[in-house]
Order: structure tokens, then C-alpha cells, then sequence
């Protein structure tokens, strides 16, 4: 019973359809938006609370929105071993990225429970409400309150409607306190580590016919706003020489971020935004704004490249006559795997009948934010269309979700009788 409840092809099918069903809710008919507490978003919640109550576990949702399922252990005291990942999306995403670390573990639980296996651990699987960050600008939202970092001025936040994050979570029926929020704050001392299944959102195991990799490390990551102000002038007779143009100034300074960043192999550094508010093509631009993220595999090379990015963005500002504002707005630190949980992930890929590959994570995940409170570790699972991701035409296949579903399985087993033995 247990084997065909926890085969590769019954896990790897589940969760593809599971992810096919959540696909259904957004915010947008015509592409997969969900933002946090949106009623897509709230419909999204529901169904996972719903797999995991049939998959045997204690559900709740918690102050923040966040579903929790727990598979009780062998033991009533038996320490805790926590997964997951987030289930918001950024605009127009993709239907795996954060998800996949949800799914795979319902389904797994699921198996486990259908057979009557329990494991010397309890087994918590957190399904975070916001990560991504896209209606209240607030990353890590959900993850930063389980590790006691949650900051309450976000409570006051605005989204672009002008409601305030504590009033779109009353609304949703969540108390909107910062003292409901604090008690979210998990005790150390409880964990026995946190495990996160991701897309790897690139693609490198794609290029290496691999269809799992263990994750080392996570990149950190510096996100600033930038705002170049010059002067609004008519663009038929203000000679050349006398322009001080903010959006050519924009230009060189975002080609000096690509300059700098490409002196590094981890390092790599974006202008995702650009805009020149209230622009006129007969206009010099008065105005440009643009984003900034920088990131790489460890944070002395990120933050020398951030030092020598600001400094060349100053000085073409002063070149070109035009004032330059910086506003930090995130600075997250590179989160190093557990060496312990990394040589057990990478024995139970060897088990499972794969090359075992090590690769670092450029992309931010809640696993780097629960680092503060534990061990953590990640399992990369390969992603099709070129490695694309944050987008539609994301995609993966039911063969890999269920080779990463068995070393799931494995990796959760061993880990709970070492907990089990201590």
C-alpha cells in the first residue's frame, strides 16, 4: 500500500493537477495573478487547506493568512521538521514557482498518511501567504513574522487602491494586530530543520539533463528606488549640449549596473522598473525613476558591487547636471545551507538513482529568511521552456515532480530518525 501510494508516477500526477486547479484562481481572467488577500488569493488558501485536511492534518489558518498543516509524529512531543513555500505569484507568473513547495509535500503526506506511516518528527508544512511581495511591497511578509522579524510599521502600508495592509486583513477576517502577528514567532528550539522544494526558476539543470539539484546557498539580495531629477525642457529647441536630461542620465546609470555586475560569476544586477513619469515624446525627460537589484552568492562581492554601482551612479548624476536619490528598500542577507542537511539531501538524490549536483540559488526564497530561526536546506527540481520562470510558459513535468517527491519522502524519513534517535 505504502509503495503505490508513494510512487513517483501517482505523486509527480498529483501534484501536476493540484497546481492545474490552483491555476484557476487570479486576479486577472487572462493570466495568473494572485496577490495577497485578494479573493483569488483567499480561494487559493482554501483548496490547500482543504488537501491538506483530506491528506490527514491539522489545518489553521494563521494571523497572516498563512495555511499550516501538520502531520503529527510518532511521538506527541516529537520535534518539528517544517516545509513549504509561498502561493502568491507575481503579475502574469507562472503556476510552480513557490507553489511546487506546497504541493509536493501535501502529496507526500498524503501517501504517507493513506498507509499509516507516522515519522519519529512531526511534519509542519507552511503554505506562505506573501513572499513575493506584490500588492503591500513587503517580501518575506509571511516568513519574517515565523522567525519574530516582522516589521509593524508594514500594518500601515498602502496598496495602490489606498487600503492600508491592516484594514485588507480585517477585511479578510484576519485581527490586522501587530500583537496577532508577533505571536506567529516560532521557538527555536522545537525545529529540527527547514526543508523547501523550489522550481529552480533557471536553467542550469535543464542544460545538464538533470531533473533535481541541491541547493548551497541563496543569494542575498540589496533592492533600492532610484530617482533622477533633471529639467523638463522643450525637446525642439534645447540644444544638446545644454539639456540635462534625466532619462539619458537613467540610461548610462543603468548601463554602468550591467558593467559592474557582469566582474562576477554570482553576481548579477537588474533594473526591472523604469518610467518617465508624466513623459511627452516632444519633452527632454525632467524625471526618471527606475529599480535596482543586486544580488549575489555571497554578501561581500553583492555589497562591493552595490559600493561601486552608487558611486558611478553619483558621479554620471554630477557629470550630467541632474540630482540622484537612492532609497534603500530591501537589504536581505545570503542564507548558507546547513551542511548537515545538504550531505543528507544530496545521499537521498544518490538513493533515488540521480547525479547528484550542487548549485547555488539566485533567486530569493522564504527558506533564506527561516535560516534566522534554523537549519534549512532546498531541493532545485528542473524547470522546461529554457528555464523560464515568473512567467506563463513556466512549466515542469509529473516525471521530475515525482523524482523530487522521493527524495522528499527519503530525506523526511532519515531526518526524523536522526531526530529520533537524539
Amino acid at each position: 500500500m505504502s509503495e503505490k501510494m508513494l510512487s513517483a508516477a501517482s505523486l509527480g500526477a498529483r501534484i501536476l493537477q493540484m497546481a492545474g486547479q490552483l491555476s484557476r484562481h487570479s486576479d486577472q481572467p487572462d493570466a495568473l495573478t494572485v496577490s495577497y488577500l485578494s479573493p483569488a488569493h483567499r480561494a487559493v488558501a482554501q483548496d490547500l487547506a482543504g488537501w491538506m485536511r483530506e491528506a490527514g492534518m491539522r489545518v489553521e489558518i494563521d494571523a497572516l493568512g498563512n495555511v499550516v498543516g501538520r502531520y503529527a509524529g510518532a511521538h506527541p512531543d516529537a520535534p518539528v521538521l517544517m516545509t513549504g513555500s509561498h502561493f502568491d505569484t507575481v503579475r502574469d507568473g507562472g503556476r510552480y514557482d513557490g507553489r511546487l513547495g506546497i504541493l509536493l509535500p501535501i502529496a507526500v503526506v498524503a501517501g504517507l498518511n493513506a498507509s499509516g506511516e507516522r515519522l519519529p518528527c512531526e511534519l509542519e508544512i507552511v503554505a506562505f501567504a506573501d513572499e513575493e511581495g506584490l500588492r503591500f511591497r513587503s517580501s518575506f511578509l509571511s516568513s519574517s513574522a515565523l522567525v519574530g522579524a516582522f516589521d509593524a510599521a508594514l500594518l500601515d502600508r498602502a496598496d495602490a487602491d489606498g487600503i492600508a495592509l491592516r484594514d485588507a486583513m480585517r477585511a479578510a477576517g484576519l485581527p490586522g494586530t501587530e500583537a496577532s502577528i508577533r505571536a506567529l514567532a516560532r521557538d527555536r528550539r522545537q525545529l529540527a530543520g527547514y526543508v523547501e522544494v523550489h522550481i529552480e526558476q533557471g536553467p542550469v539543470l535543464l542544460d545538464r539533463g538533470l531533473p533535481v539539484g541541491i541547493v548551497t546557498s541563496i543569494a542575498g539580495s540589496v533592492r533600492m528606488a532610484a530617482a533622477v531629477t533633471g529639467l523638463a525642457s522643450h525637446a525642439g529647441t534645447t540644444p544638446m549640449t545644454m539639456r540635462r536630461d534625466a532619462a539619458a542620465a537613467a540610461a548610462e546609470m543603468i548601463l554602468a549596473v550591467e558593467r559592474r555586475c557582469s566582474q562576477a560569476p554570482t553576481l548579477v544586477g537588474t533594473v526591472g522598473m523604469l518610467a518617465v513619469p508624466n513623459g511627452s515624446a516632444n519633452v527632454v525627460p525632467g524625471r526618471c525613476d527606475f529599480s535596482l537589484d543586486i544580488r549575489a552568492g555571497d554578501d561581500a562581492t553583492r555589497d562591493a558591487a552595490v559600493a561601486d554601482v552608487v558611486r558611478e551612479c553619483e558621479a554620471i548624476a554630477s557629470r550630467r547636471g541632474v540630482a540622484l536619490s537612492l532609497t534603500p528598500l530591501m537589504r536581505v542577507p545570503c542564507a548558507r545551507c546547513a551542511p548537515r542537511l545538504v550531505d543528507e539531501l544530496e545521499a537521498c538524490v544518490e538513493r533515488a538513482g540521480v547525479q547528484a549536483f550542487r548549485l547555488p540559488s539566485g533567486a530569493g526564497h522564504d527558506a533564506m529568511m527561516m535560516a534566522r530561526l534554523t537549519e534549512v536546506c532546498m531541493l532545485f527540481v528542473r524547470c522546461g521552456n529554457g528555464g523560464i520562470s515568473h512567467n506563463p510558459l513556466e512549466t515542469m513535468t509529473a516525471d521530475d515532480a515525482g523524482v523530487a517527491a522521493g527524495v522528499f519522502v527519503d530525506f523526511v524519513r532519515q531526518v526524523g530518525r536522526q531526530v529520533g534517535r537524539r
